[in-house]
């Protein structure tokens, strides 16, 4: 359910939109218009969007829980919208017309949403359940101090890696840059790489260097990953490059573990979502591990992505797409539960939630939730794709020796702030 794999969700799902009128299912048509076929019992129909989940069960959840919801308000009707390609782009485009979704999910959260009035506020929403929920999933959604979003699941990456292939090399789970680089080129041989970060040799190794090092990437609007610490961090991920202990141009790409269980890698920047897949391929021939402090006084990194319900500001049923937002989100936490588990594998951002968990209870599942409260973080609310593409372009050129890093750097953070002060007006 990662947002980096929105575009390839649609390998088990086709789109269009199924409406939920007092319980009962009704087939329309692919229109986003929140009022096709609405039932006259009902004074009200909710679009509400999701992108095309590739796991299976995700959309006949999202349609039960629908159907729960109209049950219990038989006034509103629920039509679920299943959008497959570039959902970010498409609910971007579409927020800007009269068919925008009442409900919609987004990945990475933009605080421009927020400051442009596309998205409600819903602090009302939260009451006494917003202890409840973990820091990352109150400080994603806020902006300026109010929160715009209710996050649904928490998709926290990390290192998997092989425990038998290491400990033939001899070789102890890497906790620092150093040791990981070592450890990736002790693996390498002529029967395969190290290790495996994304097809690009990248994947998230940038941002997760920046913030091994004590540096940041946006703060405070300011763009931080210029800083000498940045700097340092980005400079050294040239080593795994020119070890050439990097696996590049797999099959499938980091977010898929089929590098890890077809034993083409013994380490691979994944995600939890993988970790039933990597569990029938490895049994326990496997573990979990923190992107490494970069030297002393760094800190490990893990990246915390996700999903977030958001309702339209601009829309014509505000207070009933609140009610639906809060009934699902917040108050059901059986269902929040089920959307969690049994669609792929993640965190609950709901602490109570999380805890109660079984298939997090235990294992590498439960280090890997432990590792998220301790060093997960999610990109900044202003990391949309003008600013990433700066960022990423600029390590790429960085890592690959393409000239001065310090000169190449400053230019991309003069692009990246010019977006941010834009965005924020």
């Amino acid at each position: 359910m990662s947002a980096h794999r929105t575009e390839l969700s649609r390998r088990r799902f086709l789109g269009g939109s199924l409406m939920i009128v007092a319980g009962s299912v009704v087939t329309t048509a692919c229109s986003t218009n929140p009022g096709a076929n609405a039932s006259s019992s009902a004074g009200t129909t909710l679009n509400v969007w999701y992108h095309a989940y590739g796991e299976a069960g995700a959309q006949q959840a999202a349609l039960r829980y629908a159907t729960a919801f109209t049950k219990a308000h038989p006034d509103i009707a629920v039509k679920v919208t299943w959008v497959p390609g570039d959902y970010t782009a498409k609910i971007n485009a579409t927020l800007l017309t009269d068919a925008a979704p009442d409900v919609f999910e987004i990945g990475d959260f933009s605080d421009a949403l927020a400051r442009r009035g596309q998205i409600a506020a819903l602090d009302d929403l939260y009451g006494s359940a917003r202890s409840d929920f973990n820091d990352n999933a109150i400080a994603g959604v806020t902006v300026d101090g109010k929160l715009y979003g209710v996050k649904m699941i928490d998709d926290v990456m990390m290192l998997y890696f092989r425990k038998s292939r290491l400990t033939e090399a001899g070789i102890t789970p890497p906790t620092t840059f150093d040791e990981l680089v070592a450890a990736a080129k002790a693996l390498t041989a002529k029967t395969g790489k190290g290790l495996f970060l994304g097809n690009d040799g990248l994947g998230d190794s940038p941002i997760l260097a920046v913030r091994s090092n004590g540096a940041d990437l946006v703060a405070d609007g300011k763009v931080a990953f210029g800083s000498p610490q940045a700097l340092e961090a980005l400079t050294g991920l040239r080593r795994l490059h020119e070890d050439k202990s990097l696996l590049l141009g797999y099959t499938t790409d980091w977010w898929d573990p089929s590098a890890l269980t077809q034993n083409v890698v013994p380490m691979q920047w994944c995600g939890l979502w993988a970790m039933p897949a990597v569990k029938t391929a490895l049994g326990d021939d496997f573990g979990v591990l923190p992107w490494p402090a970069f030297k002393a006084g760094g800190s490990p990194a893990v990246r915390v992505g996700g999903w977030t319900s958001c309702v339209n500001a601009k829309g014509r049923h505000v207070d009933a797409a609140k009610k639906y937002v809060q009934w699902l989100w917040i108050q059901e936490s059986g269902l929040q539960k089920d959307w969690a588990e049994s669609y792929g594998f993640h965190v609950p951002p709901r602490k109570s939630v999380a805890a109660g968990a079984e298939k997090l209870s235990g294992g590498p599942a439960r280090e890997t939730v432990e590792l998220a409260a301790k060093y997960g973080k999610p990109n900044p609310g202003t990391w949309d794709t003008a600013v990433s593409d700066a960022f990423r372009a600029a390590a790429a050129k960085i890592v690959g020796g393409q000239g001065d890093p310090a000169q190449i750097m400053a230019e991309a953070v003069d692009r990246a702030q010019t977006v941010v002060d834009k965005q924020r007006g």
